[in-house]
C-alpha cells in the first residue's frame, strides 16, 4: 500500500467516523499545576459549567443537537458534563454510544466548551450494589468503559476530564461498606488503564456521602499525579451556615489540589420534581457561588433538562425554572473574589 492511499484511507475512516476525534480547531491541553486547571501554557482556568442529561435520553428525545450546546454556551458555560449511565451504555452498545458522544465532543469543540464524561453510578462499586437497577455494574465493565474512552479520546483535547465514578455511597451500611484505602484502591486502577491507554484527560475522584466528603484527602490522597478531586454539595448536606462546615468537610481541598464541584443546585420545596437534598432558595446560591469565587473552585450545574430535577428550564424553549433564572445570571456575571 503507498503511502499516499494510506493517507486516503485514513481521510475516510475520519469521514466514515462522523464529527468524531478530527477537531478544526484544536482546543488547549490542560493539565494540573498545584491546585489549579492550567491551559498549555500555564494559564490558571476555573469553570462554570452545565450537567446535560444522559446523551442516550436527549437522543431518544430529539434533544442531542448543537443548539442544545449553543443554549448552553449562551448560558454563559465554558464546560459541559455528559453522565453515562451504566444501563444506558449496555443498552445501546459501546459503538452507538460512542458515536453519540463524538457528536456531542464536536459540538462542544465547535463552541469552545471543555468537556467532562462522567460514569454516572450511584451506590458501593466494592460491592457492586447500587441505588437503583440504572446504575448497576461491575468492576470489570467499569475498567472496560474506561479502557474503551480512553482509547478512543486519546488525543482529543476538548475531552478534558475524565469523572472516574459519580456518587460513591454506602447508604448508611444498605450497600455494605467501603472503606476509603478500599476506595482509593479502586480509584488508583482505573487511573492506571486510563493512563496506560494514551488519555492526557484529567481524571476526577469523588468522595463519600454521595460524593459530598472529602475529609480523608487530608492524611491519604489518591496516589497518582496530575488529577482533581470532586464534590456534590446539595444544600441539605449540612445546614446553615453552610461555609465552614464546607470547608471542613470538602473545601480545604483547594487549597493543595484541583476541586471541581460537578453537581450544585437547588429548588424550592413546591418546585416540580423537588426531592429533600436539594430543597433551598437563592441563599444556597448566593454562598456556593461566592465560596466558588473566594477559592478558586470549578462548579458545574445540575441539570439542563426539563423532566431531571433540580432541572434549570422547564420546557424545550429553554424558559428558565427558579434555579434556572439564578444560575443563568451567576453564569454570565464575571466571577469576584
Amino acid at each position: 500500500m503507498t503511502v499516499a492511499f494510506s493517507h486516503l484511507i485514513g481521510l475516510l475512516l475520519l469521514l466514515i467516523a462522523g464529527p468524531s476525534l478530527a477537531q478544526s480547531t484544536p482546543m488547549s491541553q490542560l493539565r494540573v499545576q498545584g491546585n489549579q486547571f492550567v491551559t498549555a501554557d500555564g494559564s490558571p482556568i476555573v469553570f462554570r459549567g452545565l450537567n446535560a442529561s444522559d446523551p442516550d435520553k436527549l437522543d431518544k428525545s430529539g434533544h442531542w443537537d448543537k443548539s442544545y450546546f449553543e443554549e448552553m454556551k449562551r448560558w454563559g458555560a465554558t464546560l459541559v458534563r455528559f453522565p453515562v449511565h451504566p444501563a444506558a451504555w449496555r443498552s445501546r452498545g459501546a459503538a452507538q454510544y460512542l458515536q453519540l458522544l463524538d457528536k456531542g465532543v464536536a459540538w462542544a469543540n465547535e463552541l469552545g466548551l471543555y468537556v467532562v464524561i462522567d460514569w454516572h453510578s450511584i451506590g458501593n462499586l466494592k460491592n457492586e450494589m447500587y441505588q437503583s437497577p440504572n446504575y448497576e455494574t461491575t468492576h470489570k465493565e467499569s475498567f472496560e468503559f474506561w479502557r474503551t474512552l480512553s482509547d478512543h479520546y486519546k488525543g482529543n483535547t476538548t475531552v478534558a476530564f475524565f469523572e472516574l465514578f459519580n456518587e460513591p455511597t454506602v447508604m448508611g451500611g444498605k450497600l455494605g461498606t467501603c472503606s476509603w484505602a478500599e476506595w482509593k484502591a479502586l480509584m488508583e486502577e482505573t487511573i492506571t488503564i486510563i493512563r496506560a491507554n494514551g488519555s492526557k484527560a484529567i481524571p476526577l475522584v469523588a468522595g463519600f456521602n454521595w460524593a459530598y466528603d472529602l475529609k480523608e484527602v487530608a492524611q491519604n490522597p489518591i496516589n497518582a499525579e496530575g488529577i482533581g478531586y470532586v464534590s456534590h454539595p446539595y444544600p441539605m448536606k449540612r445546614p446553615k451556615p453552610w461555609e465552614p462546615q464546607w470547608t471542613a468537610d470538602w473545601g480545604f481541598v483547594a487549597q493543595k489540589y484541583p476541586l471541581m464541584l460537578t453537581e450544585i443546585g437547588f429548588c424550592g420545596a413546591d418546585d416540580k420534581g423537588a426531592h429533600v437534598p436539594v430543597i433551598s432558595d437563592e441563599s444556597y446560591g448566593d454562598a456556593i457561588t461566592s465560596y466558588c469565587a473566594t477559592n478558586g473552585i470549578s462548579y458545574v450545574v445540575w441539570v439542563f433538562d426539563p423532566q431531571w430535577a433540580p432541572m434549570l428550564f422547564s420546557d424545550w424553549n429553554y424558559t428558565p425554572t427558579r434555579q434556572g433564572r439564578y444560575f443563568k445570571q451567576a453564569m454570565q456575571t464575571p466571577a469576584r473574589k
